[in-house]
């Protein structure tokens, strides 16, 4: 079993999340709850596949187009989803977001606008604005009770303005796990007004209910104009090694994305490592998906009793997904920036605020990390508004 537990020193290791925290907040003397990698060890049969290839010595140019890299991620789509993919769909990319940035310039040729939801992972609006494309957004509603809902109405209405739908799946940073019904209805759609979609799927192992997650693949025999990206490197930990992969059906745009890949951008050799360190993941580490996600999962729900407990002047209810707690502060009576002010120089926690991802007065805190970095984080919150609730006091 994995040791999840396990306090690893991630200081003096470059890492955006530890050593370069004062770059988003303004200090560097902060527990970082912010970008989504995780403080978690890759699994040992990750980090002796690796071992092994280093025995070599060797780092020259590779390919990542062979039958062992297709058929782990097949293997993987079809033990963990129950789906059947089409190997030769199968693309590999420097990283998802690279993906998405090719998929939207050869998918928006007609009206140059892209559809998604807000709120959003943020690279998702500066990739759209980046391109010059137009952003167009449909707001997702909270119920009252966490969960966040698609406003179909408006949802139909702007899917008429587009070229293509960029979908989060899960999503981030709600953390909503997207129902059959509710793929269903965006394939449909889509279909009804030709509008492409690319399905940003990284987060799709970290399920944290008793639902399979349904890959937008599911849906290929309904309709084909969809696209999928996703890399190992969420659950997994492995962002550092490079590389992700995606399945591209339509062979027209297939062959076009590996030729702007390889003869513009020259992205010509693979990242070594991250090949092995996805087909080793994919091959031999189901058992740690599990155990992650119940750890994962142990976490959110210690957000959510603390948070109920110490601090109610904001909320939070366990997600479907992600390791992402996505945590309601509308209610509170403080501005976000005072909050952030006290959750950094007397709380000394760095916790995403949501705005960046079109979520006014939320924050994103990244709980993919051991459970004892949790309670010194939420300790840090509860300080944050014990000072603000007294300074409240004295200024009345």
């Amino acid at each position: 079993m994995h040791n999840f537990d396990e306090i690893v020193n991630r200081k003096h290791t470059y890492s955006t999340q530890w050593d370069y925290i004062a770059d988003r907040f303004g200090k560097s003397d902060l527990l970082p709850f912010s970008i989504s990698d995780t403080d978690f060890k890759m699994p040992a049969e990750v980090q002796i596949a690796i071992a092994k290839f280093n025995e070599l010595g060797i780092y020259g140019y590779t390919r990542w187009n062979h039958d062992q890299f297709k058929s782990a991620i097949a293997n993987h789509y079809l033990h963990r989803f129950g789906i059947t993919v089409d190997q030769e769909t199968i693309i590999y990319s420097p990283s998802v977001m690279y993906s998405v940035s090719i998929l939207l310039r050869e998918l928006a040729l007609k009206k140059k606008a892209i559809l998604t939801f807000t709120p959003m992972y943020d690279s998702f609006f500066q990739v759209i604005e980046e391109n010059s494309l137009k952003l167009v957004q449909t707001e997702l509603v909270n119920d009252g009770t966490g969960t966040f809902e698609i406003d179909f109405q408006d949802f139909e209405k702007k899917v008429k303005e587009v070229d293509v739908f960029l979908l989060c799946s899960p999503h981030n940073p709600t953390g909503r796990l997207w129902t059959n019904e509710e793929l269903s209805r965006i394939v449909h759609l889509c279909k009804k007004e030709n509008v492409a979609i690319v399905s940003d799927e990284i987060h799709m192992d970290i399920n944290l209910t008793k639902r399979k997650h349904i890959p937008i693949l599911a849906f290929l025999p309904e309709y084909k104009n969809m696209y999928l990206v996703t890399s190992a490197s969420k659950t997994f930990n492995t962002p550092g090694l490079g590389g992700s992969y995606g399945f591209i059906p339509n062979q027209i745009i297939r062959e076009r994305f590996l030729t702007v890949q390889k003869k513009r951008d020259f992205l010509n050799s693979a990242s070594t490592l991250g090949i092995i360190a996805t087909m080793a993941a994919y091959n031999e580490c189901e058992k740690y998906i599990d155990e992650m996600c119940q750890y994962v999962r142990l976490n959110l729900i210690t957000v959510e009793q603390f948070i109920k407990e110490h601090i109610p002047e904001i909320e939070y209810h366990l997600s479907d997904a992600t390791y992402l707690a996505w945590i309601d502060c509308r209610r509170m009576s403080y501005t976000m920036d005072e909050l952030q002010d006290a959750l950094i120089n007397v709380g000394k926690v760095g916790i995403m605020d949501g705005k960046i991802y079109g979520g006014n007065r939320y924050l994103r805190m990244n709980c993919g990390c051991p459970l004892e970095k949790v309670k010194q984080g939420l300790q840090g919150m509860d300080k944050a508004f014990e000072y603000l609730r007294m300074k409240k006091e004295t200024n009345v």
